[in-house]
């Protein structure tokens, strides 16, 4: 958390109302994303209970498990849920695009859509995780067999919540909770933030008046959702006295009712209208929450972060199709290292283009003293290096500013305005309460010995510099081939064979 969304925090206490940390949406919203609320059975590592599935508000899909200890019912569950999940993931490969052939990549077919996973929270990521590890080493044939589109689905999870998740910037896979919670700032712990109903109730408060049309404050509304038999936990785990007093006492009937179908019947009626109540009001809260994300203007920057988002569908898809294996238990040496240099470079670009698209997340980088603000005084355009064998231009601008400047000489800035174009700190001066900083443009004028028009900013301009926007990206660090893994990091990974150990792993 930044020193901005600190005192957001702050001040949203005090109003007892949530506050805006952003105006602009970070994220991309698919037209009709698959909401997925999962419950699993508490104590027990990859058991699921129940799921409310579906790319419809008004028409959820139901999907129980009798009895979730009972390993035949988990994958029946399994398949149900397959059949929904795949089915709306094959639903997106439709028409594609050709994308020109690159340095780096050969001519390929891009998909012009990519499917959109959105659950509760962060625990119903975790949920996804296991789910995909307990089916994506099964198999349909052999002493075990599953429908085969379970270790589809269970590849599926896996990319969604292992590959997309954790990568800054993507879509594909969102908690919900954590999207509400890096566009607003709530006067709640960031732990009851992770309650999906506190965390709206803060935002939106009229959604949860009493009947009597009672105003309430964000304070006052996310204090009725203490209320769980009302607000029940977005999951996924259930609590103890749901577990207690509804949940086991149908379990149980249902057990008792073995061999009566009539019985039957009304005992998974009655466990199937528990489960349905308890998931419901998530449910509703989550299309709230979508609908508050859509209300806000997309950033610049959404459509291309979606379309690296289809790039990576596209690829994982078509290994899939070419027969590749599925994701390691434990990543590799050499794996494992890209990806963290992946990540790494993900976070960098996703924090430039969340700055250069909107003004408040620029604002937080003020506050911190990576940027500063201000109108430029002076320019002397005409300036040039006669150092070299040819002169070269090398304009300086004076800009004063009320922020207090901390950077050093010699730091790389860059504003949005022109976001390519990196001066470098020449000097800073104090200047009564206001400082004067000097910049020397070094780049970005085009190629001719006199700066191109508009490359030079003019007195007057309002201007805001920052070491973030000037990021410059590296390529990746060199790793060396599978085969090649030293012997210090465990040597080249074995090949993926089927085993025995599939079946009998336990999923933790």
């Amino acid at each position: 958390m930044n020193t901005l969304a600190a005192l957001a925090r702050v001040e949203a206490f005090a109003a007892e109302q949530a506050v805006a940390l952003a105006t602009v949406r970070h994220v991309h919203l698919a037209p009709h994303p698959l909401v997925l609320v999962p419950i699993l059975l508490a104590g027990e590592a990859a058991a699921p209970l129940a799921a409310l599935v579906g790319t419809d508000r008004a028409d959820p899909q139901l999907l129980v498990v009798r009895q979730p200890r009972d390993r035949d019912q988990r994958f029946a569950f399994l398949a149900d849920l397959a059949r929904i999940v795949v089915g709306y993931i094959e639903g997106r490969r439709g028409e594609t695009e050709l994308v020109e052939a690159t340095r780096n990549h050969e001519e390929w077919e891009r998909h012009l859509d990519a499917p959109q996973l959105i659950v509760p929270n962060c625990g119903g990521i975790d949920a996804l995780r296991l789910l995909g590890r307990s089916a994506r080493f099964r198999s349909s044939q052999g002493p075990y067999p599953v429908d085969p589109l379970v270790p589809i689905l269970g590849r599926y999870l896996t990319w969604f919540a292992e590959d997309r998740a954790p990568t800054a910037g993507s879509s594909v896979c969102l908690a919900l909770t954590d999207v509400l919670g890096s566009h607003w700032a709530t006067g709640q712990s960031a732990l009851e933030d992770q309650h999906l109903a506190a965390l709206l109730a803060w935002i939106v408060p009229q959604h949860f008046a009493p009947p009597d049309g009672r105003h309430l404050t964000g304070a006052q509304a996310a204090a009725l959702t203490e209320d769980p038999a009302r607000w029940p936990s977005a999951g996924p785990a259930t609590d103890p006295e749901f577990d207690t007093e509804i949940l086991s006492p149908l379990v149980t009937a249902l057990q008792r009712a073995a061999g009566d179908p009539a019985a039957e019947r009304r005992a998974e009626d009655g466990l199937r209208a528990a489960l349905r109540d308890r998931l419901a009001p998530t449910w509703n809260l989550m299309w709230q929450g979508i609908d508050l994300l859509a209300g806000l203007p997309e950033a610049g920057h959404d459509s291309h972060r979606w379309m690296v988002d289809r790039g990576r569908f596209t690829d994982f898809a078509r290994a899939i199709d070419e027969g590749a294996a599925p994701q390691p238990r434990r990543e590799g040496a050499v794996a494992a290292a890209k990806r963290l240099a992946d990540l790494e470079s993900a976070q960098e670009s996703y924090d430039k283009q969340r700055a250069l698209d909107d003004p408040l997340i620029l604002a937080g980088y003020r506050v911190t003293g990576e940027a500063f603000a201000g109108s430029v005084v002076a320019v002397d355009a005409e300036r040039q290096d006669t150092t070299g064998r040819t002169p070269k231009p090398r304009p300086h601008v004076w800009l004063r500013t009320a922020d207090p400047v901390v950077l050093r000489k010699g730091t790389k800035v860059a504003c949005a305005q022109r976001p390519n174009q990196r001066p470098v700190i020449v000097d800073v001066k104090r200047d009564g309460e206001e400082y004067i900083v000097e910049l020397e443009l070094v780049d970005g004028m085009g190629r001719r010995a006199i700066p191109e028009e508009g490359s030079v900013p003019g007195a007057g301009e309002y201007r805001c510099y920052s070491t973030v926007l000037a990021a410059e990206r590296f390529p990746p660090p060199p790793l060396p081939e599978l085969a090649a893994t030293p012997w210090t990091h465990g040597g080249p990974p074995a090949a993926y064979t089927p085993t025995g150990a599939d079946h009998d792993e336990e999923w933790h």
